[in-house]
């Protein structure tokens, strides 16, 4: 059984996805960008200012679900260049408590709507 979850404080899917769903006692929350929920437009500003978008994004969508980021057991963050990971790991490091989910990192050619950052979660019930 799968359950689409979304949020109204939170990025409506930009294509055929669903912001997140829940499959038993797992929650799967799609890769998020910068969008602004409000206007669904990319945000202005810098990676730091994008990664908390993100997040805020992420965070939006967990509680829709009834769960925070303590339930975050595992993100994948993309990047468009490796040389912002201190200003990513130190923004995305600020929103979890130990002990911090299981993580993988990586550079990409691009990323949609020219983003500097896209994140994606598993979490459990």
């Amino acid at each position: 059984m799968k359950q689409a979850i979304s949020s109204p404080d939170a990025p409506k899917a930009i294509g055929p996805y669903s912001p997140a769903i829940r499959s038993g006692q797992l929650l799967f929350v799609s890769g998020q960008i910068a969008l602004d929920p409000a206007t669904g437009q990319m945000i202005a500003g810098d990676t730091a200012t994008e990664t908390r978008r993100v997040m805020d994004n992420l965070g939006a969508l967990l509680k829709a679900a009834g769960l925070s980021f303590s339930d975050v057991i595992r993100t994948t963050i993309f990047l468009a260049d490796l040389a912002d990971f201190a200003t990513v790991n130190e923004v995305y490091g600020s929103y979890f408590t130990s002990p911090a989910p299981a993580r993988a990192t990586v550079q990409v050619a691009r990323l949609p709507r020219d983003a500097r950052i896209e994140i994606d979660a598993i979490a459990a019930y």
